[in-house]
């Protein structure tokens, strides 16, 4: 049995979309805990991405206590846990889109960003480990689209923000995990 002396911990797993940014964080996860929590942030939109959701929930084992939160993730306690949280991209898009009533109306970065770092800030002061998962969304071309490059920019400087508070930051290239701060 694994025992040591937690203290807070920030990790984040950072890459492109199927780069293999989950399955490092789950094992990582459980190479640091016989007994760690999925903490999933998506909100399940059609039947494509149910499939996704599923495929993720089968590939893990009974030994992880899965919690479903898509934007209060402060809610919940992980004292002494190790905590997979999975992902930013998703819970930025939670936040997002709460305050949009459509496509003229489009969410105010600076407010959304703001709300976000709050709500890490309150999960973060918990005395875990946490594994944040992300997406590398910026490093394409911009977008004509005014909401995707409004998103970009949330997800971009949200990213930043975790990096700067992590303890190590791994970048996910075809499966190949590539430290970039430790």
């Amino acid at each position: 049995m694994r025992t040591f002396e937690l203290m807070t911990k920030i990790i984040m797993i950072t890459g492109g979309q199927r780069s293999g940014k989950s399955a490092y964080a789950e094992q990582l996860a459980l190479r640091l805990s016989e007994r760690p929590v999925y903490l999933a942030t998506a909100h399940v939109w059609d039947e494509e991405f149910r499939h996704r959701v599923e495929m993720h929930q089968a590939r893990r084992g009974s030994q992880w206590t899965n919690v479903e939160e898509e934007k209060y993730l402060s809610r919940h306690d992980f004292t002494r846990r190790v905590v997979v949280v999975d992902c930013i991209t998703l819970w930025c898009t939670n936040f997002f889109f709460s305050g949009s009533s459509g496509e003229h109306d489009l969410p105010d970065v600076d407010q959304v960003l703001s709300e976000v770092k709050a709500e890490f800030d309150r999960l973060t002061a918990q005395d875990a480990t946490f594994i944040f998962v992300t997406n590398e969304i910026g490093s394409g071309g911009v977008s004509p689209n005014a909401l995707q490059r409004r998103f970009t920019d949330l997800e971009g400087w949200m990213n930043q923000y975790v990096a700067a508070r992590a303890d190590e930051v791994v970048l996910m290239v075809s499966g190949i995990p590539v430290t970039i701060k430790s």
